[in-house]
């Protein structure tokens, strides 16, 4: 099927500020095979009545969904809503407060239907504070390095390393990620436990330990900066930190309910999982690592001097293995 239906799911809580300019750049797609599903998470603003307005105008392409009593049930819950009422092959996320440029749904569905193996794609994301239209605020617009080569398959677990490594490299962001219904399906979807912070982080873990990604150099959508946001509310009220060990152990209970334990993803996430555990002896462990670092390197710089080369790099391969095996024995 050369243009397969694409389900494209906006989940909104109190989004009127926003919404009805992300459902019109769902509209503005060159790609015209898609429908879209309102799921409003208990909103009591007036983005209720701007989704029913949509599905009223629009029946054929857009459905409004709610909660049972109109319940706000969290983000990943509205998320699988959306998506078992949907019909498509592919499935497309948007948040309420985010855009897509018009030619999203085409090009991303050229590119997973000539790559089979591909079980989800996603290309660049900017960090959008242009919207505001002043001038300090587009100076700001970003992109982020990817992390891996441009316009290839990454196979797991290359994509789950980069996501403990937080917001360094472009993962994964909901505006940006085309899925494949089945493999959507495969893994679970979303984490309904999860309510708050690295809700769609723990959905991209799955996936991208289970099969093949391919990442693209193409900029689609536009993730909006500002400070209503949950993640800046996040950031601001410390809970992003305090929700980084929860997610750590909980990545680690699925590892090892899929007999990962060992595996070189259970090797990284105790590497990512230690400045947290064990705060104190990290940081005893940086010092160290610094004081040793610093005392070799002035003896370094005598023993440069004064000792013949062969000496000299005797010398050098000697504090190397000081200073890793004091600080090896430092890791729990």
């Amino acid at each position: 099927m050369t243009n397969p239906l694409v389900s494209t799911v906006i989940i909104f809580f109190n989004g009127e500020r926003f919404i009805e300019e992300a459902i019109e750049s769902v509209f503005a797609q060159t790609y015209d095979h898609w429908e879209l599903l309102l799921v409003d998470d208990g909103s009591t603003d007036g983005s209720t009545a701007i989704a029913r307005r949509y599905a009223e105008r629009s029946p054929a392409k857009v459905q409004y969904l709610e909660h049972e009593n109109h319940q706000n049930r969290g983000m990943s819950a509205s998320r699988n809503w959306g998506v078992k009422h949907g019909k498509g092959k592919y499935i497309a996320l948007l948040d309420a407060d985010d855009v897509w440029f018009p030619q999203k749904l085409e090009q991303q569905v050229a590119i997973l239907n000539s790559r089979p193996e591909a079980a989800m794609l996603y290309g660049r994301t900017q960090i959008w504070y242009g919207w505001t239209g002043a001038r300090e605020d587009r100076e700001r617009d970003q992109l982020l390095d990817l992390g891996v080569q441009p316009d290839s398959l990454v196979k797991p677990p290359t994509l789950f390393f980069l996501l403990l490594q937080g917001g360094n490299v472009q993962t994964p962001t909901t505006c940006n990620v085309l899925i494949r219904r089945d493999a959507f399906e495969q893994v679970g979807g979303f984490q309904e436990a999860f309510r708050g912070m690295y809700e769609d982080q723990a959905f991209f873990v799955k996936l991208c330990l289970n099969a093949p990604v391919y990442v693209a150099n193409e900029c689609w959508a536009r993730y909006r900066q500002h400070s209503d946001g949950c993640c800046s509310i996040a950031q601001r009220t410390g809970e992003a930190d305090r929700a980084w060990l929860p997610f750590l152990n909980w990545i680690a209970t699925y590892l090892t309910e899929q007999g990962m334990k060992g595996t070189n993803a259970w090797k990284g996430l105790q590497q990512a999982m230690w400045p947290h555990r064990y705060p104190a002896l990290y940081r005893f462990q940086k010092q160290t690592r610094r004081a040793l670092g610093y005392g070799q390197l002035r003896l370094s710089r005598v023993a440069q001097r004064v000792l013949p080369a062969p000496a000299y790099h005797l010398l050098q391969r000697a504090r190397q293995a000081v200073i890793r095996l004091t600080t090896s024995n430092l890791k729990i």
